[in-house]
């Protein structure tokens, strides 16, 4: 399979699963636009090397995922340099933990604009261009909290509820085009971010990283591993192939077997 000739906009994608992402579609040899924060002198280091060691184009945008106009911006962006957005990975998202009725209600406001609001208007964005194109692939990260709950993740639970929705819909109203649209269910993925989590909680109950990683982290994943930031981006290579074209409107759960209890 290849992916020469397409190009890939993946938000949240200078670091953790979205650059995972990203360097399965440049493997593929699809163009990229990355997006997300990160030090600007870091971020042109990564362009340059993903452009060298996979003989892509890769261009970066800052765009706030918070904030509609920066997203269409993002998008019209992508258009100019590459024609269309033939893959569209909505990946952005951040966390909050806290109890319901002590939730900050600007984290709240926060977490549904990066984690859910952001994919609608990057979908809206995307589509007309999209439309009038051959063939074109939607992927909605969402979560295993797409499909279970946990206590003190109500903002994150809920976004991710409704990115499951969401996708289903735009599979709906897209079943008569060349256009699929699903989304990937992790359960915890090694990351930066989750590393650095162990260590806080290894700090917190003074006991050793594979105590954590086991008994705090993968506490409800059945299979006491992570899940590999490269089976995500296999999985979403898999799903722009010619295999998946008639798969659309599904989650994907990557979890370990947290969703199987």
């Amino acid at each position: 399979m290849t992916l020469k000739g397409k190009s890939a906009l993946v938000t949240g994608s200078t670091s953790g699963i979205g650059l995972g992402l990203a360097v399965a579609f440049a493997k593929q040899g699809a163009n990229l636009t990355l997006n997300g924060f990160g030090d600007r002198a870091e971020i042109d280091a990564l362009v340059a090397s993903l452009e060298k060691e996979h003989g892509v184009r890769v261009a970066y945008s800052a765009a706030d995922m918070s904030k509609p106009a920066e997203i269409r911006q993002m998008i019209r962006e992508h258009e100019d340099r590459y024609g269309a957005v033939d893959i569209l990975v909505n990946n952005a998202g951040i966390q909050f933990v806290s109890p319901v009725d002590e939730f900050p209600e600007e984290k709240w406001d926060a977490i549904l604009a990066i984690n859910l609001s952001s994919n609608f208007h990057a979908i809206k964005a995307a589509l007309p261009k999209m439309k009038t194109q051959p063939w074109a692939r939607i992927i909605n990260l969402a979560s295993v909290h797409g499909v279970v709950a946990s206590p003190f993740k109500s903002a994150y639970v809920a976004a991710k509820h409704g990115v499951l929705g969401l996708t289903k819909t735009v599979a709906l109203e897209l079943a008569d085009t060349n256009i699929t649209c699903n989304a990937i269910c992790p359960g915890y993925v090694k990351t930066p971010l989750v590393d650095k989590q162990i260590d806080q909680q290894a700090e917190a109950h003074k006991i050793p990283r594979d105590r954590v990683i086991r008994e705090v982290i993968l506490a409800s994943q059945p299979k006491k591993e992570f899940v590999e930031i490269e089976a995500l981006g296999d999985l979403a290579a898999f799903l722009c192939s010619p295999a998946a074209r008639a798969v659309t409107g599904a989650n994907f759960n990557l979890d370990g077997g947290w969703t199987a209890r």
